[in-house]
């Protein structure tokens, strides 16, 4: 039998004070005093094996109110976190998870974010994840294919991610339009996964690859386009559709009806006096319509035959849920190369505690210039950007004027150096 160690309020505040902070300890908020009104659930310093795991795996979807589970070094491994995965699906409020200190060895951190997630903050601090759980992190993030579309806040730091897993972070930003919060701070990110990141926040180049697929999704929409124009008329009251050209087969079997219509216009009519012929006659009705004749109603016209296609409302629902960015009309063509609009949607990067020099910080100043300037008028783009402790001097010319620049835009900065009364009639 497992017993469960639940620390009261005053027992947290107390840990605090006393700095047992590393006891293990599963903490629950209720909402009210019902236990099912769990708010949030964090597991510490306590190892969830395999029976702990099961219990978990039962207990979680009965807890409706749910928003926030975390696990901070609990000694999970990828099998857990898969069987954790499919159970958080069933919790229809849970919004938040935090995975922070259990290394796991295949690297399944991705699976939280994957495209059906339903996730909007994810804290995967200090799990030693490397350039590899990045490569698998962005793929997840978003593809020529798939992008996560539900989460907004991402935290990488503590990860030891360099400038490959920059890299593949970045190419996982190039089509993801919801992440709004991003922080790989404390990591060994350099000038390259800095110039990486930079470079996808403003318009970038195409690959080649990336054109072919641009290509691709043109054609299937247009496909989809005319299926849905096809459908529209369809659905149309048949007075205001078009006549439509006989087919083949209706013409032939208008001839048929012609020919029958004939020959019974060529029979004497029935009388009282000739009762085998009415017998005759109804012999034919039968057997005609038991048969399979050309134009007979188990026969439908070809256009008939299209009862499957979606309904026009759905197949516009499923062109605007298809919108892929690389899809975006604001495409520009320059130097033999076509640019796509860079991610926009982020408003706040933290790079603090890198390997970043001064050599990168241009890219960053000029990125930030472009944005006060108006971005091309598509508005957006960042608003907080932290690039302390890294490897260049607090004082650097660009350092500086990325500071400003900031300053102007972030909310926190604005909300810190507001001017008093005396300042604003001085000024």
């Amino acid at each position: 039998m497992i017993y469960l160690r639940l620390a009261s309020v005053s027992e947290v505040n107390q840990s605090h004070s006393n700095a047992h902070w590393s006891k293990p300890r599963l903490q629950v908020e209720l909402e009210n005093e019902d236990p099912l009104s769990a708010k949030s659930l964090k597991i510490s310093g306590w190892r969830v094996d395999e029976p702990m795991s099961r219990v978990l795996q039962r207990m979680l979807p009965s807890l409706s109110k749910l928003q926030s589970l975390q696990f901070w070094q609990a000694g999970l491994t990828d099998q857990t976190v898969i069987s954790f995965m499919n159970t958080t699906s069933l919790c229809s409020n849970l919004s938040s998870v935090t995975l922070e200190g259990n290394f796991l060895p295949k690297q399944s951190y991705h699976l939280l974010l994957s495209e059906d997630s339903v996730l909007t903050h994810l804290s995967l601090r200090n799990n030693q994840m490397g350039d590899e759980g990045a490569r698998l992190i962005g793929s997840a993030l978003s593809t020529t294919r798939s992008a996560n579309k539900n989460l907004r806040s991402l935290n990488l730091s503590f990860n030891s991610i360099g400038d490959a897993g920059a890299k593949y972070i970045a190419q996982g930003l190039r089509y993801n339009r919801a992440l709004l919060f991003l922080s790989l701070s404390n990591n060994w990110i350099g000038d390259a996964g800095a110039a990486d990141l930079a470079t996808i926040l403003r318009d970038f180049a195409l690959t080649h690859e990336e054109v072919v697929e641009r290509r691709k999704l043109q054609l299937e929409r247009a496909q989809l386009s005319l299926q849905s124009s096809f459908v529209l008329d369809s659905d149309r009251s048949p007075s205001d559709q078009l006549p439509s050209v006989p087919s083949s087969s209706s013409l032939s079997s208008s001839k048929g009806k012609k020919k029958e219509t004939n020959k019974k216009a060529e029979k004497p009519a029935a009388t009282k006096e000739n009762p085998k012929l009415n017998k005759k006659s109804s012999d034919v009705k039968v057997s005609q319509s038991k048969g399979s004749k050309p134009g007979g109603k188990e026969k439908q016209p070809p256009l008939q035959e299209v009862p499957e296609v979606k309904s026009s409302t759905s197949l516009i629902e499923q062109m605007e849920e298809t919108i892929n960015p690389l899809l975006d009309q604001s495409v520009q063509y320059k130097e033999g190369k076509l640019f796509l609009p860079g991610n926009t949607t982020l408003v706040s990067l933290n790079l603090a505690g890198n390997k970043i020099t001064e050599k990168s910080l241009p890219l960053f100043l000029k990125l930030l210039q472009m944005q006060s300037e108006g971005g091309g008028g598509r508005g957006g783009g960042l608003l907080r950007l932290c690039l302390q402790r890294n490897s260049f001097p607090s004082d650097c010319k660009y350092y500086v004027k990325i500071k400003e620049l900031i300053k102007l835009v972030d909310p926190l900065e604005k909300n810190n150096h507001e001017p008093t009364e005396e300042e604003g009639q001085k000024s």
